[in-house]
């Protein structure tokens, strides 16, 4: 028996909702955590002819990357298709989640499995957040340094860069006197100790804080832990919007342009003049990033692929970059086979199937 709070858990360890942009609306959108899940649909959208598609497969879970649920509803009369499409859910017994702009910003995410597509290689995170890390520190008696370093290890703390199990430590003395109600590791109650100790450093992902303290203080012997947590305004590589990276080999932009209509099934793509010069660094960002256009400039990139952008904002490439709109669906439609494959690795013998179902209200004459 498979749970819904599992199938979150497994989605969320890759995308923490905390991640997600301020004016998202990720996570279960409909459904109760503690449902048996029988199946599992995946779709970009959630519209009514996916759920029907569900009801016929027998599946009671649709999982999305755009929010069904974006804006508050006032009401549910089934007035507009978000309320039908609500109503028909919980009539039906079906939950929907949806991970959105917090697998924008990860790397693995959306903007990955696009740059995959191109063969991008070297591949770096756009524009990395600050403050996306902590800086935890914990006093640890020497001889008990090793089961708890490992356990915050574990957690995913110690990570800088291409590397793992990262930390510092700086050896002393702690001081401390427990009240007549303590049980000390070390010492008697209300009399005066001290103890070598070891100081800890470790960075720590800003939405894994609270799983790296729990497995912390579950490891440490001391009845109370004392650490500190300190904010960092270094950026996080892993996290952040966008992706960059390079072709194995440079090609000319009308070459370029034939491999992106490929690799994304365009129907057509909207491009500033091209400049005659080869193409091989390339920037990227799936759905709506024509905010990241001036740091795809900055960062030397030969083109820069997105959707949604809007007359004027092609002006902003100032011939200095070839800006292309491959379209919003055509841009993020392989987040299906993420999703998929990512569940398929956690549940193999799940049953989880692709959405047939054609969800882009755009068509092409």
């Amino acid at each position: 028996m498979t749970l819904l709070k599992e199938i979150i858990t497994a989605l969320e360890g890759v995308a923490p909702l905390s991640l997600q942009e301020s004016y998202d609306n990720s996570g279960l959108q409909v459904g109760d955590p503690r449902m048996e899940v029988k199946g599992i649909l995946v779709t970009l959208d959630v519209t009514e002819e996916v759920l029907q598609e569900a009801e016929k497969l027998g599946f009671n879970l649709v999982v999305s990357h755009h929010p069904v649920l974006f804006k508050g509803l006032l009401s549910l009369t089934g007035k507009s298709s978000t309320e039908r499409i609500i109503q028909r859910a919980i009539r039906r017994d079906i939950a929907i989640y949806s991970a959105h702009t917090n697998f924008d910003s990860v790397i693995g995410g959306v903007n990955t499995y696009m740059a995959d597509r191109l063969g991008l290689q070297q591949q770096k995170i756009l524009k990395t957040d600050g403050g996306a890390l902590k800086k935890l520190v914990v006093f640890i008696p020497r001889d008990h340094l090793e089961p708890v370093r490992q356990a915050m290890f574990d957690a995913g703390a110690g990570h800088i860069g291409a590397y793992d199990s990262c930390s510092f430590r700086l050896e002393g003395t702690g001081s401390f006197r427990g009240s007549e109600d303590s049980n000390p590791f070390s010492g008697e109650a209300g009399k005066f100790t001290e103890e070598a100790e070891v100081r800890l450093e470790i960075i720590i992902p800003a939405p894994l804080v609270g799983k790296v303290v729990n497995a912390m203080t579950v490891k440490h012997p001391y009845e109370e832990v004392a650490y500190d947590i300190y904010p960092l305004d270094n950026t996080d590589p892993r996290v952040g919007m966008g992706m960059i990276g390079l072709l194995p080999e440079a090609v000319d932009e009308e070459t370029f342009l034939s491999i992106v209509k490929e690799s994304f099934k365009c129907g057509v793509i909207r491009h500033t003049a091209l400049s005659g010069k080869a193409v091989q660094k390339v920037a990227l960002c799936g759905g709506a990033g024509s905010f990241l256009l001036s740091k795809a400039k900055a960062k030397g990139a030969d083109v820069f692929i997105t959707g949604d952008v809007k007359y004027h904002q092609f002006f902003d490439a100032e011939g200095k970059i070839v800006l292309m709109d491959i379209g919003h669906f055509e841009s993020e439609q392989f987040t299906r086979e993420l999703f998929y494959d990512l569940l398929m690795k956690k549940f193999p013998k799940f049953a989880i199937r692709l959405s047939e179902t054609q969800t882009n209200p755009i068509k092409y004459y």
